[in-house]
Formats: structure tokens, sequence, C-alpha cells
């Protein structure tokens, strides 16, 4: 069975729930919930070495899920633990991460490319020695005075925002199912250009 890891980026604790650099973490969550077929039990993620994990599989494909609980800036730990644990290879890795280069709920896959100034995924690619590994960025806009980046980012969704947001998150959901079955190339293709 072919094996992926799915890690949406986050911080853990109550303060950063739902907040906008947290979206990589409500991504995988709705991902778990639609890939749990109704059985309550697998709704949840396991708190286990440096990431909450929850293990799905669609399609013949086997998926581990991980919300890092290492804070965003040491997210590359978790990420090369979980690769090596369950022996991974890179290319079947995919980093769901917030992107205020992004207009809001605009979707963006990409096979490598720099950190943009995020600093998880600075820390995933120095802890891996490379920045060629798929990502999935979700766009959270970039409506905020100079300076003001921090508290935005870390900021709860404006009302208009939660208006769309949960259709925004159930298309990112089919955008990593299309990447662990269609590949990346036509994932690229079907959801660059929504």
């Amino acid at each position: 069975m072919k094996k992926f890891l799915v890690a949406g980026l986050g911080n853990i604790g109550d303060d950063y729930a739902h907040t906008r650099h947290n979206i990589g973490f409500d991504i995988v969550d709705a991902l778990a919930n639609a890939l749990a077929k109704g059985d309550e039990e697998k709704k949840f993620f396991s708190d286990k070495r440096y990431a909450m994990v929850a293990y799905r599989t669609f399609k013949g494909r086997k998926l581990t899920i991980i919300k890092p609980s290492t804070f965003m800036n040491l997210s590359g730990k978790a990420i090369n633990y979980w690769l090596t644990q369950e022996n991974i290879e890179l290319e079947n890795l995919l980093v769901i991460t917030d992107d205020i280069a992004l207009p809001f709920g605009k979707l963006r896959v990409k096979k490598h490319g720099s950190d943009g100034g995020h600093n998880g995924l600075t820390s995933i690619i120095e802890t891996l020695g490379t920045n060629n590994f798929p990502r999935l960025r979700f766009g959270v806009g970039s409506e905020f005075p100079k300076g003001g980046q921090v508290n935005y980012v870390l900021g709860k969704w404006s009302d208009e925002e939660k208006k769309i947001l949960d259709e925004k998150i159930l298309t990112a959901v089919e955008c990593i199912k299309s990447f662990a079955t269609a590949g990346l190339e036509l994932t690229m293709t079907n959801f660059n250009k929504k």
C-alpha cells in the first residue's frame, strides 16, 4: 500500500486554535473526519511523539496525518521523525500551510520552493536539508497594516471569511485526496487554477 505523510502546520494550545496561522491543523482535522467513514473512534488524533497523529486509508493509500506538537518554528523535527518512523518517501509528503501572499481561500500546490518567510517551512527545509517536497499553501490574504503581520496571522478569521471558510477547507481536503490518488502534477493542474 502506497504511504503518504500529510502534515498540517500550526501551533498547539487554545490561544492558537482556529487562527489563520493554524489553517493547516483545521484542514487535516477536516481530512481525518472526512475519511473516518462514520467511525466515531477514528475521528480523534492520538498524542504521539512530536505530533498528534491519525491514520486513515483512502483508495488503497495509507495516510499518516499529523499536527506537529513542536510549535510552528520546530515543525521540521516532527515531519522528519514521522517520515522516518513510517518509512515514507519525500515525494509522498504534503505539507499544508497558511500563506499571506495568496488571497483568502486560494489554494496553491507546489512541488518545491522557498520558505516564503514562513517559519514552519523554514524549519522543515533546514531539518530535511532540501526544499524539494510538495506543499499545499492556503491563502489567508494580507489585510494588515505595516508591522501588523504577526497579529494578523495569529488572529481569528473575519465574519465574512467565516461564511465561506468551511467550503474552502473542504476544497483543500479534496486537493489532498487528489494528491494521494491522482498525483502531484494532475492535482496542480486541477486545483491551482481554481
